[in-house]
């Protein structure tokens, strides 16, 4: 596999978008979440998408294939709650690791494919390890607030779980993202280290991403941009970078300034705009493109693609302004 440092000194890479904005496409019912293995299960599945990678591994094949074929350098497994901890919604704990494994190689074959196809433009597969629905810094319990639903180590274990199978499964990146609880991804990252020095393998890169959640600048659990940058720049990631909430407007100040303290690469890949009052997302391809073209231009950003709401097509128009555009270079730091 193709050093991803020296190919991101190079040129900007492109990350792809929403899995679950595809999925919605498909209009899928309950009976289509089950398929014939859990078509007996206790408790409705809908709406647990990571699920269809075991269900309907063809339809999340499709959907990387076509941001890969939009230009995405690299895609992100269909993992956002493989965890034990998110799928006790579900009952489905004891599927976490089967869940992560089946995903990635999902994600796998469809990158290995594209990068037979045009050898010259490898693609990566990125392990998406998410936030959980459960906090570690903050209560649940407004009258409770030294109250925690979940331990450190509890967290830490779910994770580890989940590292085991992405990495058993063939990812080439692991992405801690969508970080609203920092705490939560040092968990992570604590996992991460641990798994690799326990089982004496190679560390695989590790893509950092956390979320400002609105105009304050601060992540949800209270912390400022340079404050996470800080609490995690330790792990010595490949990329630390933004994601979801904001849209790229919103997004660009934030991305400015993360570029102006990161000693590694950036990333950056925002919603479709805003949601409108039905949850939706209006913002169009061109439109996102346009402002992420602004940042490449500035000199902010090293790896650049979309979350919430945004479509293959977002994904092609950001790969096409952003390809004239040199990568953001990395600070000389001093020994």
């Amino acid at each position: 596999m193709d050093n991803i440092k020296e190919i991101l000194k190079k040129r900007i890479l492109i990350i792809d978008g929403a899995m679950g904005t595809m999925i919605q496409r498909h209009r899928l019912e309950e009976a289509d979440y089950r398929g014939d293995r859990f078509k007996d299960w206790h408790k409705d599945v809908k709406g647990n998408n990571d699920l269809l990678s075991i269900t309907q591994p063809e339809i999340i094949i499709g959907i990387h294939k076509q941001y890969l074929e939009a230009g995405a350098d690299i895609i992100e497994t269909n993992t956002f709650s493989s965890t034990t901890i998110a799928q006790a919604d579900y009952d489905m704990q004891a599927f976490a690791y089967e869940l992560n494994v089946a995903s990635a190689k999902c994600a796998r074959i469809a990158a290995d494919e594209y990068t037979k196809k045009n050898p010259s433009k490898p693609r990566f597969v990125a392990g998406a390890i998410g936030p959980l629905n459960k906090t570690l810094s903050l209560s649940p319990d407004v009258n409770n607030p030294g109250f925690r639903a979940v331990t450190f180590d509890e967290v830490a274990d779910a994770y580890t779980e989940q590292i085991k199978g992405l990495v058993e499964g063939g990812v080439d990146i692991l992405l801690v993202e969508t970080i609203f609880d920092t705490l939560n991804a040092k968990a992570a990252i604590y996992a991460i280290k641990n798994f690799f020095a326990k089982n004496n393998l190679p560390e695989l890169p590790i893509m950092i991403s956390g979320t400002i959640t609105d105009a304050s600048g601060r992540t949800l659990s209270g912390q400022t941009l340079e404050a996470f940058y800080v609490s995690v720049v330790h792990a010595n990631p490949l990329s630390i970078g933004l994601n979801c909430a904001l849209g790229a407007s919103e997004m660009r100040p934030h991305i400015e300034e993360l570029s102006s303290i990161a000693k590694c690469f950036t990333s950056a890949y925002p919603n479709a705009g805003l949601p409108n009052a039905f949850g939706e997302y209006d913002e169009q391809p061109h439109e996102t493109a346009h402002i992420i073209e602004e940042w490449a231009k500035q000199g902010f950003v090293n790896i650049v693609g979309g979350c919430c709401g945004t479509t293959p097509d977002h994904i092609r128009h950001i790969a096409e302004e952003v390809k004239n555009y040199k990568p953001r270079e990395l600070p000389m730091v001093s020994s």
